[in-house]
């Protein structure tokens, strides 16, 4: 495998620590472990009893109970839990696709949803998410783009960065399309419990069996620190996933593993008060965005807690997010990072204050921005 540069992994190494106000992430605010702790009952003498042992390929049988009660109906045998859904993107696509396969990818995504294929030797076929349509999914365009030579159908609803996701109908047509083709569907639902203008979709695991699922707490959970995900398939696909996990992790944490099905089980209050938050951020956003119509476009998302937004004033959005970090401190990431020119990603899930300071000086930063002013502040910074 030659893999390519992880474009937005590399943004947020650079600048993620070095800024004060994050109005790039795609996730909620993280949890403290005391608040974790207050929100699931988990004790002090429950985390001196965990012995730092092994643990099992497939995830500890508690929080693989966990999260089958969740999210799988109660089938345990199609539960992995993983470090990430990164792992289990990792994991799955290694085990179920081969050179010359053709992989279907909505457009722009999380770039490990192709990125994995195109290093295996994948043919990507572009979905794409126009914002001039609202970035609604086209069906139509899907059912040209899948062929009986369509190994896999990627996607990711609610998305990162769009915030855009399906309709039940829709999710129904979904399915009904791989279905057709015979191919696997990779569903991708990291935000799935955090919708704003309908409920949260199923798992279309539970009615077509090639489905491959992808979870987490790193973003509606507010845990990207404790690295905990899962992946959701048929007792055979996790099979060959455990073939290639023995070349990678092995398993998670003991310790992780308590943490993760306590959280799971709480599911609700964490989720619930984050999901509070954002719909208040997401208000802000708003308001934020209707006084400067010249200079900030967008499609308001319907889930998640991230926005992609065109700025039409801006001809080079990658140099004026450099310069933002090196000059306001102001995290945002360049559309280019998701193969997007025009586009950056604006997280609305910071705290409340956090949010609108850095709006406001978001705001300054557009009416002062002249091109070349992020290659300039990075030599400066550089030299």
């Amino acid at each position: 495998m030659q893999v390519d540069e992880a474009l937005l992994e590399e943004w947020m190494r650079r600048y993620y620590f070095a800024t004060e106000f994050d109005l790039g992430s795609s996730g909620v605010h993280p949890y403290t472990f005391a608040e974790v702790r207050a929100l699931t009952g988990l004790t002090h003498d429950e985390m001196d009893n965990v012995g730092f042992e092994d643990s099992w390929t497939f995830g500890g049988p508690d929080v693989r109970r966990a999260v089958a009660d969740r999210f799988a109906g109660g089938a345990v045998d199609r539960v992995m839990v993983t470090h990430g859904s990164s792992e289990a993107i990792f994991l799955s696509m290694c085990a179920l696709l081969r050179a010359g396969d053709e992989v279907v990818v909505l457009d722009p995504a999380y770039q490990q949803l192709h990125g994995v294929a195109t290093a295996l030797g994948c043919t990507l076929r572009r979905w794409h998410l126009r914002f001039d349509r609202g970035f609604r999914p086209d069906l139509d365009e899907l059912r040209e783009l899948v062929t009986r030579r369509t190994r896999m159908i990627v996607v990711n609803f609610p998305c990162n960065p769009t915030g855009s996701t399906l309709t039940p109908q829709e999710q129904r047509e979904l399915v009904a399309i791989a279905a057709r083709s015979g191919c696997y569907l990779v569903w991708d639902g990291a935000f799935t419990e955090l919708t704003y203008d309908q409920d949260p979709l199923p798992d279309p695991g539970g009615w077509y069996d090639r489905t491959v699922s992808f979870g987490t707490l790193s973003k509606a959970y507010g845990l990207p620190g404790l690295r905990v995900g899962w992946c959701l398939a048929a007792p055979e696909v996790l099979d060959r996933c455990a073939r290639v996990r023995d070349y990678v992790s092995l398993h998670l944490s003991p310790m992780v593993e308590l943490v993760a099905e306590r959280v799971v089980r709480h599911g609700d209050a964490l989720v619930g008060r984050r999901r509070d938050l954002a719909t208040a951020n997401r208000a802000v956003l708003a308001d934020w965005i209707a006084e400067r119509p010249r200079q900030v476009a967008w499609v308001p998302p319907v889930g998640g807690v991230s926005s992609f937004v065109h700025l039409p004033e801006v001809a080079d959005v990658e140099d004026f997010c450099r310069w933002l970090a090196h000059e306001h401190r102001i995290l945002l990431v360049p559309g280019t990072c998701f193969g997007h020119q025009g586009h950056a990603r604006l997280g609305f899930g910071a705290p409340a204050e956090e949010l609108r300071r850095g709006l406001d000086l978001l705001g300054r930063a557009l009416d002062e921005y002249r091109p070349g002013a992020g290659k300039r502040a990075a030599a400066l910074s550089a030299g």
